[in-house]
């Protein structure tokens, strides 16, 4: 891994950075809500894609309740990772993506590791995500950060519980 991972919050000066890796480096359908729009990155979904990271900007408190980061190694944007209050008070949810060239080289751990402490320091007590069985990578990163994990109705749900210790690498 090239540089050290660190998490910025998504505000307009790393919003295009993160579209351009999204549009070269991911599906659209992996990196944001459907929208009705032409297939692929077109012009629609671009615009789809800025407004969606920018109903967030209000963080936690905001209206969407979601903080996004940007997942920056080396100083270069190469995924989102975000949590999302959930309805139990004191439980986030969560999601990230990495771009293609990013994959496979122990970012997604590190991002979530930083995602856990921002969340912790924001009064949460536990994290929840879902994945689907086959998103190997998404599985390997849940388990190495000390997610308990349980398969329902094809779906992977994960906690995380912040008043334990994470485990070491």
């Amino acid at each position: 891994m090239a540089g050290a991972v660190r998490l910025e919050p998504v505000d307009e000066q790393n919003l295009e950075p993160l579209l351009s890796v999204a549009a070269a480096e991911a599906e659209p359908d992996d990196v944001m809500p459907p929208v009705e729009a032409p297939a692929g990155w077109s012009l629609a979904r671009r615009e789809a894609f800025r407004e969606f990271h920018r109903a967030s900007f209000g963080g936690l408190d905001g209206p969407t309740g979601s903080q996004m980061y940007a997942i920056l190694v080396g100083g270069e944007v190469v995924g989102m990772i975000r949590m999302t209050r959930c309805d139990e008070p004191g439980t986030v949810e969560t999601g990230m993506w990495l771009g293609r060239s990013a994959r496979g080289q122990g970012i997604g751990p590190v991002a979530l590791r930083e995602l856990l402490n921002a969340a912790a320091r924001a009064g949460m007590r536990a994290v929840m995500a879902e994945t689907t069985p086959d998103n190997i990578g998404a599985v390997s990163v849940l388990e190495k950060c000390g997610a308990k994990l349980r398969e329902n109705d094809g779906r992977v749900h994960a906690e995380i519980c912040l008043d334990s210790t994470p485990p070491a690498f």
